[in-house]
């Protein structure tokens, strides 16, 4: 017979990111924060090959992160909207954590399993954040697809690419619990 753990159970069962935007300091500090990256790292890795990496931007780095994002967005076309929309994140950020995907060469991992791991990595981070008290939330944004962006802003090699840009600081408002998908209509049970 299994284990229960319910109190994980109901974690999972009712967790709810928080809106970036209404995250406000504190932050987590490095020695808060080491234990929510050593859980996110525990991420099933196929072929244990650590598909990913962290950068950890502090509030000090965040403006220089929006002027990138303006830069991008001008040299994008991209609305005026659309720019200030991106760069909020960062203009109203305290802490984020940067899961960079790393696609490394495997005769045995095919490639979308390296970015399986990562996005892994990316919830298992934004759920260890909130277990621990935090308020998280993972974007990502046009900008995190842009290689001028990520090749200035996090000095990404060519075979990495942001998986998510996971903010993690403190709840500043409870959000609205939101609809949910409806399992029944999502779910195929096969019997044979």
């Amino acid at each position: 017979m299994p284990i229960r753990n319910d109190a994980a159970l109901d974690f999972l069962l009712t967790r709810r990111s928080r809106p970036a935007k209404t995250l406000v300091a504190p932050a987590p500090g490095r020695a808060e924060l080491i234990p929510l990256l050593t859980a996110a790292a525990r991420t099933p890795d196929h072929g244990k090959l650590e598909p990913w990496r962290f950068i950890v931007v502090e509030k000090a780095a965040m403006a220089r992160l929006g002027d990138l994002t303006e830069e991008a967005g001008v040299r994008l076309g991209k609305s005026e909207q659309d720019i200030a929309k991106a760069r909020g994140q960062f203009d109203l950020g305290q802490l984020a954590v940067v899961v960079v995907e790393i696609q490394r060469d495997s005769p045995k991992v095919p490639a979308l399993e390296m970015t399986y791991s990562a996005g892994a990595v990316c919830l298992a981070l934004v759920n260890a954040a909130l277990a621990a008290g935090w308020g998280a939330n993972w974007l990502s944004g046009w900008m995190s697809h842009d290689r001028g962006f990520c090749e200035a802003a996090f000095d990404l090699a060519p075979n990495e690419r942001i998986a998510g840009l996971i903010h993690i600081a403190t709840e500043g408002a409870v959000p609205p619990e939101r609809p949910r998908p409806d399992i029944d209509a999502l779910t195929t049970w096969m019997d044979r």
